[in-house]
């Protein structure tokens, strides 16, 4: 949990560093390509029908002078009469092909942004571990939804209302050229003048887009880890602080959003002033000219309608431009994720390990330091073979390297130096499901997900029948705790198993490996923290599931492993002795002051 509230003006080591915004406007559609061309018919439908209300839009134009030139001005009721007949017959077309494009398009931003953040979730899941200790999990969230959301919104609705101005924008621009040369020269002369703020000042917009994001990230990274440790919170009487800490970063994100908001409002402001000033010099030379007989009143509302249309036109691409910088600041975020590689993968040609070898697992000379201490190694030169049905402990002080070694047989880590063998078989030549098949982890916190008690026991293995499940629960020693929750297997168990104690969490995550029948089962202080009775369900639980398996097993209190087949004595990252209890007592010092800082005067009795 975080003491102190994060420095706004320090950089972030834990988050990924964006790459330099590129300077395209519509860069990033290139980027979500891959996921557009999935659904070419549907944007080709979209575009269809965005052409024919862009077409139409202008041809309204026509219609206009038209109702004036040849029914009001002429005084022919029946010629207003069609004109205004063909007018609404162009507005029911342009509704329905409206209905058309919002609807397609809307479609195309949520299959989009479905289908990427399944791609982006589906590469986490895949990630190395460590990636996950460096980089904040609140900023990863950020990016899996927020992120996603933001795109869903700008392809379904802002890119479209975009295509369309810039349609309209460019079709008025050739019907006021048709319409009048001379009226075009003067709203031309204020094109420029528009769209050149309008790219400046949208690098300027789509920056800030970017912190936005990023502090909003970290508002949500510091809320949840407070709420995830409430209770040391209040134990500690930090609510004070942490409210101070969190509206600090509340206020950082607000800073950023309010700089973002004001350049985006200059902006449209900076564009309305100058559009609109074009119209009203355009309307005065075309007024002059209506007066002077130099062209009808027909022809000036044409043109005043198409010039409005170019004016609204660009201010709305003006508005939306700094939404897409948003949609582009998204893309690189969710992109940098779904190209981040994965430290530990599959070997592209894997092969099969050898099922009689009598040594199932096998450390030859294995070296590793962890990423963010490459100058302390974790383990230093592990040589250890470990046989089919032998049941061995793992014994030494804090920071040996027990844990560690752990982490390298289910390869959430490759060692620097030295290899590890499953059945003869190297594991980095072994896939990563064909080797956690054969293994299954009890830790020290049990891990259970915010769902119910068939989801959590049937995690280890999800087609198990019902009765299965059963049995596994039964073996655990914890199928009468669950008959007593309020709906038996069904009961919701909260968030990370809230709702249990500490010995029928311990029990289920031990259920769920009795489910799964692994071959190699790792026991990680499983019963450390644990009452006296909650010790005695859970390791006459633990008692059944190691019958026939090889079992390695972490453990500081001795008393646990006086049963195993072989204790192994680590200490600072290397093996140092190993042998029965009765030979290390003999054999090593360290193993002995261990055993007498816990047994004391019990250590001959203990002997005997």
């Amino acid at each position: 949990m975080s003491t102190q509230s994060p420095d706004s003006n320090q950089p972030d080591p834990t988050r990924v560093q964006a790459p330099e915004a590129p300077r395209v406007p519509f860069g990033f559609l290139a980027q979500l390509w891959p996921y557009l061309r999935r659904y070419r018919g549907i944007m080709t439908g979209a575009a269809a029908a965005l052409i024919l209300t862009s077409l139409l839009t202008l041809a309204l134009g026509q219609g206009v002078r038209l109702v004036i030139d040849q029914g009001i001005l002429a005084e022919s009721i029946g010629a207003l009469n069609r004109t205004l007949g063909l007018v609404m017959v162009l507005v029911v077309a342009m509704a329905v092909g409206t209905f058309i494009r919002f609807y397609l398009v809307t479609w195309l931003g949520e299959r989009v942004s479905n289908d990427l953040r399944a791609d982006v979730f589906s590469h986490l899941v895949h990630m190395h571990p460590s990636y996950f200790e460096e980089n904040k999990s609140g900023e990863i969230m950020s990016r899996l939804t927020t992120d996603t959301t933001l795109l869903q919104s700008i392809i379904g609705s802002s890119l479209s209302f975009a295509l369309r101005n810039l349609l309209t924008v460019t079709g008025g621009l050739i019907m006021l050229l048709v319409t009048n040369l001379k009226l075009s020269g003067v709203v031309l002369l204020g094109v420029p003048a528009i769209l050149i703020p309008v790219l400046w000042m949208g690098r300027r917009v789509r920056t800030l887009s970017r912190r936005s994001q990023d502090t909003v990230a970290d508002v949500g990274t510091y809320a949840g880890e407070i709420i995830r440790q409430i209770k040391t919170v209040q134990s500690y009487a930090r609510e004070s602080f942490e409210k101070a800490a969190f509206q600090r970063e509340v206020d950082e994100a607000l800073n950023v959003a309010r700089q973002r908001i004001r350049q985006r409002s200059i902006l449209m402001a900076v564009v309305i002033l100058l559009a609109f000033t074009a119209i009203a010099a355009m309307v005065w030379v075309g007024g002059y000219d209506v007066m002077t007989g130099q062209m009808t009143g027909g022809e000036l509302a044409a043109f005043v309608f198409y010039a409005v249309m170019v004016a609204f036109g660009v201010a709305g691409v003006s508005e939306v431009y700094g939404e897409v910088q948003r949609a582009a600041g998204a893309t690189e975020r969710l992109i940098e994720l779904l190209a981040e590689p994965s430290l530990i993968t599959s070997p592209a040609e894997p092969e099969a390990v050898n099922a009689d070898s009598p040594v199932h697992l096998s450390l030859r000379d294995v070296t590793f330091s962890y990423p963010s201490r490459l100058d302390r190694p974790a383990l230093d030169g592990v040589t250890l073979d470990i046989r089919r049905g032998e049941t061995v402990a793992l014994v030494g002080p804090s920071g040996a390297g027990k844990s560690t070694l752990f982490e390298l047989l289910l390869r959430f880590y490759d060692p620097q130096q030295g290899t590890i063998e499953l059945l003869g078989r190297d594991v980095r030549r072994v896939t990563l499901d064909a080797l956690r098949e054969h293994m299954a982890l009890v830790p020290q916190q049990p891990v259970l997900f915010s769902n119910d008690v068939w989801h959590n026991i049937r995690y280890g293995r999800p087609d198990a029948p019902d009765q299965a499940v059963i049995d596994a629960a039964r073996a655990a020693n914890a199928y009468d705790f669950i008959q007593d929750l309020p709906d038996g297997f069904n009961s919701d168990l909260g968030e990370s198993g809230v709702r249990l104690s500490g010995g029928q969490k311990q029990r289920l995550v031990i259920a769920r490996a009795i489910l799964k029948d692994p071959d190699i089962l790792l026991l990680d202080e499983a019963t450390s923290a644990l009452d006296a009775e909650s010790e005695f369900q859970v390791q006459r639980a633990l008692d059944k599931l190691m019958k026939n398996r090889t079992t390695l097993i972490i453990a500081h209190r001795l008393s646990t492993v006086l049963g195993a087949d072989r204790i192994v004595v680590m200490d600072q990252g290397r093996v140092i002795a190993e042998g029965s209890h009765q030979e290390l007592q003999r054999n090593s010092p360290l193993y002995r002051r261990l055993a007498e800082l816990q047994f004391g005067e019990r250590l001959e009795t203990v002997d005997d």
